[in-house]
């Protein structure tokens, strides 16, 4: 609207100074009305039995702030209490400081391909810059939807069983937030991915936790099956596996249906190392299961598989009654992705080379890797898929061999100049297996420099 065309209001007619003194005035009968009505809220609150604390605490009367200061404001109750600063987040900023080798966060330190750089700045230059569709622009759906059943033999309805999700963990809490109610169990295969756990108390279910078998990772179905009841919602499954590198076989994903096949349990599917799978095995995705995929939800991360993780895109396969309840949450947590990146991303996928190359490219550095560790006294555990190795510590000819795995981490960061993450992390109680996790999504010239240091164990 032109200035010529706004109407002139009352206000306009009002001296400047008189008109200022009337919105303060309405500014002050406002003000009263809030607090009164918080009152009410509050009285309302104590009538019905609540701790008058957490009434007070949520729908006090207001009370000044001091400048610069927090004096007086409400308390914050957490909805995460025993949540703090990750493991990643934490190890990462001591390589930092002590310039270490950071193996630690799963991050590669090279470059993605020109190509699908040069591809996101074409859709950028063609105007792909407003909102997409909230699902994801229907070009890059149709492409995920191809490539699933090009590689795993089952379809998907581009339109309505394919989300575009602002990376994995967006896509996984939108999961819980769809489908888990409070109480509502959960079964949670330990070691896992940090945000599990949390992501399941913030939908109010519970998390039940069931161990892989320690030394192996391998799936126990009789634990399984017994940590089943009438409250379970949902399973998480993670193959290729963070953080033990292990490979779901055909044998335990058949397992894994037959299991499931007479309950309503729904299958979360975390596939994001999908592409890092290593000879003679292979990604076996759920959706290739039919009675898995009838109750699945597949997830995947573009930022995994292309170099690209600070981008935060992936994507959610879904049936149709299910990917329409994760969109209902989907459209108000997130809404939608970036449109240029999309775009960019479904001419990419026109090419299946990058992705298909991926497990000789990977394989070849975790080659180089595990050749080096075997020079030390670190026990290689295998590593099958992803882009992580496991090496036992209690082998090795220091006394820091000794020390917690948290604690051995650090001291490797700091004295020995690599940093690396204890498997302990991915255990909610910490469980302790002597057992640490490196990276070797990294330039052959890190590997060779964090081996060369590693040299000394």
């Amino acid at each position: 609207m032109t200035a010529a065309q706004r109407q002139i209001t009352p206000a306009d007619l009002i001296p400047d100074t008189e008109y200022a003194l009337q919105r303060r005035e309405r500014l002050g009968a406002v003000l009263q009305l809030v607090r009164r009505e918080a009152n009410v809220d509050a009285a309302r609150l104590r009538q019905r039995d609540v701790d008058p604390r957490l009434a007070q605490e949520f729908v006090g009367e207001p009370r000044p702030l001091a400048r610069g200061s927090h004096e007086g404001s409400r308390r914050m109750r957490s909805k995460l209490p025993d949540v703090g600063t990750t493991i990643f987040t934490v190890m990462s900023a001591l390589a930092a400081e002590k310039g270490a080798v950071n193996l630690g966060q799963g991050f590669p330190d090279f470059a993605c391909d020109p190509a699908l750089v040069d591809s996101v700045t074409q859709a950028m230059q063609a105007g792909h810059n407003q909102y997409p569709p909230m699902p994801g622009v229907p070009v890059l759906r149709q492409a995920i939807a191809t490539k699933i059943e090009a590689l795993y033999a089952h379809q998907y309805s581009a339109e309505s069983e394919i989300t575009v999700t602002a990376g994995a963990t967006q896509a996984i809490l939108t999961i819980i937030l769809a489908i888990v109610h409070p109480g509502d169990e959960v079964i949670v295969l330990e070691p896992c991915y940090d945000s599990y756990i949390p992501n399941i108390d913030m939908a109010g279910g519970v998390a039940v936790r069931v161990p892989l078998t320690p030394g192996t990772f391998r799936p126990d179905f009789d634990k399984i099956s017994a940590a089943i009841t009438p409250k379970t919602r949902a399973i998480i499954v993670n193959s290729p596996h963070n953080p033990s590198a292990t490979v779901w076989t055909r044998e335990e994903m058949l397992k894994l249906q037959e299991l499931l096949a007479p309950t309503n349990i729904v299958l979360i599917s975390d596939e994001v190392y999908e592409h890092m799978v290593y000879a003679p095995l292979q990604h076996l995705s759920a959706s290739s299961f039919p009675g898995l995929a009838e109750r699945a939800f597949i997830v995947s991360s573009f930022g995994k598989t292309f170099h690209v993780t600070g981008w935060k895109i992936g994507y959610v396969a879904a049936p149709a009654a299910y990917s329409a309840e994760f969109r209902k949450v989907h459209q108000f947590n997130v809404f939608t992705v970036n449109t240029p990146v999309q775009h960019g991303l479904a001419a990419f996928l026109q090419d299946p080379q990058p992705y298909l190359q991926l497990p000789a490219f990977y394989g070849a550095k975790r080659d180089l890797f595990r050749q080096g560790l075997a020079q030390t006294k670190f026990e290689l555990l295998p590593s099958e898929g992803s882009y992580f190795q496991c090496v036992r510590i209690d082998k090795l000819g220091v006394p820091e061999k000794d020390l917690s795995e948290a604690d051995f981490c650090k001291w490797l960061t700091s004295e020995i100049g690599v940093a690396a993450i204890p498997l302990s992390a991915f255990y909610a109680d910490g469980f302790d297996q002597r057992v640490v996790r490196f990276c070797y999504a990294k330039k052959d010239e890190t590997l060779k420099l964090a081996l060369g240091r590693l040299a000394r164990l």
